[in-house]
C-alpha cells in the first residue's frame, strides 16, 4: 500500500475516533478491513482508499468500526470492581440523600458486559441502596456491539468469562442462542452511540465512570482532551476508573489519584466538603460497607461456569 494510502486511512481514524496507527500497523489494516473489502467487492486497500477519498461516508463509518477493537468480557479486572462494590457504592449510599439516584457510565460499553457487569453489582446491592434508582448509560461509537448490548444475548464462552455460577442462574435466562441477561437488569441500562471526542456535556453527570483500556489507544493531546472532557461529567464526589495501563500522569490537573485502589481517579477540585468520607456520618459509612460485604458474601460463588452445561436452565 502507498504512504498516501495508508494516510487516508491514518487520518480518518485519528478524527473519527482518536485512534492514532502508524505503518507498523499496516497488519491491523489488513486483517481488520479484510472482510469489509470483501462485502464491498473492493480488491485492496489502495481500491478502499480510493472510495474514503471520494467522500463514501458509509465506508468510512464501517472501517472506523471495523478498526475499533471491542475485547471485552464479564468483571474483566476484578479488582475495579471489587472497589466499586466494597468502597464506592458504600460511600455513594452513606452520602446521598435518601432516595436520590445514582448513575453510572461505561464509556467504552462495546457488547455490554461491563455495563452489565455493574448492573448484576448493583442488584446484589439492595439492601444497602435502600430502592435507589440506578441509571447505567453504556456508550461507543461501534453501532453492531451495540445492538449485542441492547439485547443482552451471550454465548456459553462469553458468560464463561467472568460471571460467577450463582450470578449466571440469578441474572440471565438460558434460551436457544445462549444466555440473556435478566429484564430488570436490562432495564437498568441504555446503550447509546456516542463518541468520546464530541461534546459529552447533554449525556450529564455521574457519580461513577469506567473508561477502561481506551486511552491507550489515543495520542498525548487526544488522551488529554477526553480525560478533561470525562472530568467535567463526574460528580464532585465521584469516582473514575481507568485500565490498568493507563494513568492521567502528565496529561491533566483536573484529575488525582483516589486512594484504595490503582487507576482509580476523582476530581482534583473535589474538596473536604464535598467528600463522602467527610459529609456522612463515620458509623454510616462504616454500616453501609458492613451491609455489602454481607450481600457480596451471599452472593459471590467462585465455581466456574463452565462447570454448568450449555443447556441447563437459566433463572431470571
Amino acid at each position: 500500500m502507498t504512504p498516501a494510502a495508508f494516510e487516508v486511512f491514518a487520518t480518518l481514524l485519528k478524527s473519527r475516533s482518536g485512534l492514532v496507527i502508524g505503518p507498523d500497523k499496516l497488519y491491523l489494516l489488513e486483517t481488520r478491513l479484510a472482510a469489509l473489502l470483501r462485502a464491498h467487492n473492493l480488491v485492496d486497500l489502495e481500491a478502499l482508499a480510493l472510495a474514503l477519498r471520494g467522500g463514501n461516508a458509509t465506508l468510512a463509518a464501517a472501517v472506523v468500526e471495523a478498526m475499533t477493537t471491542n475485547e471485552t468480557f464479564f468483571f474483566r479486572d476484578d479488582k475495579p470492581f471489587a472497589h466499586f462494590r466494597g468502597q464506592v457504592l458504600p460511600q455513594l449510599a452513606a452520602s446521598r440523600p435518601a432516595g436520590a439516584g445514582l448513575r453510572f457510565w461505561s464509556a467504552a460499553a462495546s457488547t455490554g458486559q461491563e455495563a452489565y457487569s455493574l448492573a448484576m453489582i448493583v442488584a446484589e446491592s439492595q439492601a444497602l441502596l435502600g430502592g435507589r434508582r440506578v441509571e447505567i448509560v453504556g456508550t461507543d461509537i461501534a453501532r453492531e456491539p451495540l445492538a449485542r448490548a441492547r439485547a443482552g444475548l451471550y454465548t456459553q464462552f462469553e458468560v464463561q468469562r467472568g460471571v460467577p455460577m450463582t450470578a449466571l442462574v440469578k441474572h440471565f435466562r438460558k434460551e436457544p442462542e445462549g444466555w440473556r441477561i435478566a429484564e430488570p437488569l436490562r432495564a437498568m441500562a441504555s446503550f447509546r452511540e456516542w463518541n468520546l471526542l464530541a461534546d459529552l456535556r447533554p449525556l450529564g453527570q455521574f457519580d461513577t465512570i469506567f473508561c477502561r483500556n481506551v486511552l491507550i489507544y489515543f495520542d498525548q493531546p487526544t488522551k488529554t482532551r477526553v480525560l478533561e472532557a470525562i472530568a467535567e461529567r463526574l460528580a464532585p464526589d465521584g469516582v473514575l476508573y481507568l485500565g490498568g495501563a493507563e494513568t492521567i500522569l502528565g496529561l491533566t490537573e483536573r484529575l488525582v489519584a483516589a486512594p484504595g485502589g490503582h487507576g482509580v481517579y476523582r476530581r482534583a477540585n473535589a474538596g473536604a466538603a464535598s467528600s463522602p468520607s467527610a459529609t456522612a456520618p463515620l458509623g454510616a459509612i462504616a454500616s453501609a460497607m458492613k451491609v455489602i460485604s454481607a450481600s457480596a458474601a451471599a452472593a459471590t460463588d467462585s465455581r466456574p461456569v463452565s462447570s454448568l452445561r450449555s443447556g441447563a436452565a437459566g433463572a431470571s
